[in-house]
């Protein structure tokens, strides 16, 4: 057993699900600096007193694996491998009651929107002085940039609100300081992250400004690539696409949802849209800004799918083309309100049905990626991995989208931008030499 308290003020932090997580645990690990703590983020020696738990209470998948990691920690606390063992996020804050009951262990639970809780129960104060300052878990060169937190759309399916509340719009100067900040340490692509992006300034100004906050942040010295992502359909702003099209630092990206390619699903999951408008919207999109690359998400599954209703979402994929697309298969989530409905597609179902998507998806990738073969890209490097260096275009954002490859012999530094000549394409990946 090691002795406790040979590793005084050194935490740990451990961040387990999407963006918006990502940057929660930023923000404490700034502000645990701050107050002259020793952090490390998901750090593989065991040699922090203090370990904080981000978690993700989105999907089954992710509550599992939420729950498995802060039982690792707590069976570590139990060893004396850590002191205390503390737990934040979307899981803790929807579930502590239930969770500190099971895991009495854990020294304390927090729930997303209590920051200085968390850093009053450490004994550290919270420095409004570093609001807008933020120290990276990312590679430097590209910053995840949240511009609201919280939800107030009524989507069938979705926790999130339980879990983080209403639409809250961070103010525009606000953004503009934190991303003078990160431009200034070497970042020089941001990515744009809400639960919503569309309905950015609603709450603050009373109309949508994600067009305007786009085109200030495009003026930041520094930023090269701006992208998009979680963008909802129903009610897209469309002046965002002038911006896209006339600013260069503006990817021709955009990541929107759209979760089913039936009216009567979509009506079913209270989305706000039917498949023609969606459809009629992804065609402006295109006709707008001609290049763009076009993300997707949809779910398999939902209560209310039948097998028509699903083959509806096939011919959606078939017709839409779309260059990135994702799928998560239902999960039947208390206090929404698809909890009220039957849970009536198999698991087993819902798997071949997401298999069946992707299936579709992974020709019409390997289609349009045959078309870059050729052409010249300029591609922003992320990772050095076997004997190649990985790198996206404008057109991929980081983790889930299509990747560069380029033979390590051909040197560049990680975190710089080249342009590479496509030689060859898979399904999900492209090939390519240094120009």
């Amino acid at each position: 057993m090691k002795t406790k308290g040979t590793r005084k003020n050194k935490v740990n932090i451990v961040t387990l699900g999407c963006s918006k997580n990502i940057v929660d645990s930023e923000v404490i690990y700034t502000q645990l600096k701050g107050n002259g703590y020793q952090v490390t983020h998901e750090s593989k020696k065991d040699n922090a007193n203090i370990v904080i738990i981000n978690t993700c209470g989105f999907i089954d998948n992710a509550k599992e694996e939420s729950v498995e990691t802060i039982l690792r920690y707590a069976d570590a606390k139990e060893a004396g491998i850590v002191d205390k063992v503390y737990v934040t996020g979307c899981l803790s804050h929807r579930y502590k009651d239930e969770l500190s009951v099971e895991i009495p262990s854990v020294d304390a639970w927090f729930g997303t929107n209590e920051l200085p809780r968390l850093l009053k129960t450490l004994k550290a104060d919270y420095k409004h002085e570093l609001i807008g300052e933020r120290l990276l878990t990312t590679p430097a060169h590209y910053a995840y940039l949240k511009i609201a937190e919280g939800c107030d759309r009524p989507c069938s399916f979705c926790a999130i609100p339980l879990m983080r509340g209403g639409h809250v719009s961070t103010p525009i100067e606000q953004l503009l300081v934190e991303a003078k900040s990160l431009a200034r340490r070497g970042t020089k692509e941001l990515i744009l992250i809400a639960q919503d992006l569309t309905y950015y300034g609603l709450d603050l100004y009373k109309k949508r400004e994600l067009a305007s906050l786009l085109d200030q942040l495009a003026d930041v010295e520094g930023i090269e690539w701006i992208r998009l992502q979680y963008a909802y359909p129903s009610g897209f702003p469309l002046e965002v696409l002038d911006v896209i099209k006339n600013r260069s630092n503006v990817c021709n990206y955009l990541d929107m949802p759209l979760q089913a390619g039936s009216t009567e699903l979509l009506k079913i999951m209270r989305r706000g849209i039917t498949r023609q408008k969606t459809e009629e919207l992804v065609q402006i999109i295109r006709d707008k800004v001609p290049d763009i690359a076009l993300r997707t998400t949809l779910i398999a599954g939902h209560p209310g799918e039948t097998e028509a209703i699903f083959e509806e979402t096939i011919d959606f994929v078939e017709r839409m083309r779309f260059d990135r697309l994702g799928v998560f298969t239902y999960s039947h989530e208390e206090q929404t309100h698809a909890h009220n409905l039957p849970d009536d597609v198999p698991a087993e179902t819902k798997q071949q049905r997401a298999d069946d998507i992707m299936a579709v998806q992974q020709d019409i990738s390997w289609e349009l990626n045959q078309k870059r073969v050729g052409q010249t890209h300029k591609v922003l490097f992320d990772r050095k991995e076997g004997g190649y260096f990985v790198g996206r275009t404008q057109f991929d954002s980081p983790e889930v989208d299509n990747e560069v490859l380029v033979p390590a012999a051909q040197f560049v530094r990680l975190g710089d931008f080249a342009q590479v000549k496509i030689n060859r394409a898979e399904e999900f990946d492209l090939y390519g030499d240094l120009i």
